[in-house]
């Protein structure tokens, strides 16, 4: 059996500090950081199994208000558990900052403010992967068409959870619900989800009119799954609907996860 240890680290991160940390940056750190700066799905099976890396380390970064829901943590935690083979353990670190400035925010920006806040890079057998709930929304947002979150490197993944509260409150949808269907969404775009790479065993189940997510209409990848660039009130009404985050489909998405060393 198996034992996943979760531990809880709360960082206040002052910005002078980092700023200080930054301006001291050596090659060699930028090497380090390197590792957490690849493409998107690029750290699929290095997340999923246990060839390289033991552990994992989770770096949730949020400012004062915008910390998600507890049973978004813990939804999170026994989704990852359920899918990745870490012997040594899934750690969970809170690393709260000042709320940055600038929004509704660009992709660009996005990254700058990883780059300003993230403390937890990859590091001998332990990878790590930092989650940004961000205090604005993005800068692509329109009346009808909102982004909840993206996944945009390796390890990285912004989820907006401005725009969710907004819509949580105007829709009357369950704040949980929607983190953590955005958060499990945007992380299974790490696992590699859908095709990213053209390296999934059933790569046929990718849906044309919508890239990189899955064709089955009640699959976590599904398209209406997140909401995007599309009907969004069709994809509300499908949350809506919904008590609990789909599942990955066990016959395309599921194997293609257990392909690359997931359970």
């Amino acid at each position: 059996m198996k034992i996943f240890q979760f531990k809880y680290i709360v960082f206040f991160v002052a910005l002078i500090v980092l700023a200080g940390c930054k301006d001291d940056d050596s090659d060699g750190v930028e090497d380090f950081k390197a590792e957490n700066r690849k493409a998107l799905g690029s750290s699929g099976a290095d997340i999923l199994s246990s060839d390289i890396y033991q552990s994992i380390t989770l770096e949730l970064v949020y400012s004062a208000g915008f910390r998600p829901e507890q049973s978004t943590i813990t939804d999170f935690e026994n989704f990852l558990a359920a899918r990745i083979n870490k012997p040594s353990g899934i750690n969970v670190i809170e690393t709260q900052i000042e709320a940055p400035d600038g929004a509704p925010f660009t992709t660009q920006e996005i990254r700058d403010i990883e780059d300003e806040n993230r403390t937890r890079y990859t590091e001998g057998d332990d990878i790590a992967v930092y989650v940004f709930f961000s205090n604005g929304s993005n800068s692509n947002d329109t009346n009808t068409a909102v982004t909840l979150g993206t996944a945009y490197q390796n390890t990285s993944i912004v989820v907006y959870e401005r725009t969710l509260r907004n819509l949580s409150t105007s829709q009357n949808i369950e704040l949980g619900l929607l983190e953590s269907t955005t958060l499990q969404h945007e992380f299974g775009h790490l696992f590699g989800l859908v095709n990213i790479l053209d390296d999934d065993i059933h790569s046929n189940h990718e849906d044309t009119d919508n890239n990189r997510h899955c064709i089955v209409e009640d699959c976590l990848m599904y398209f209406e799954s997140n909401l995007g660039r599309s009907n969004m009130e069709a994809i509300l009404n499908n949350l809506r609907g919904r008590q609990n985050v789909p599942e990955f489909d066990a016959d395309l998405c599921l194997q293609d996860l257990q392909a690359k060393g997931g359970r």
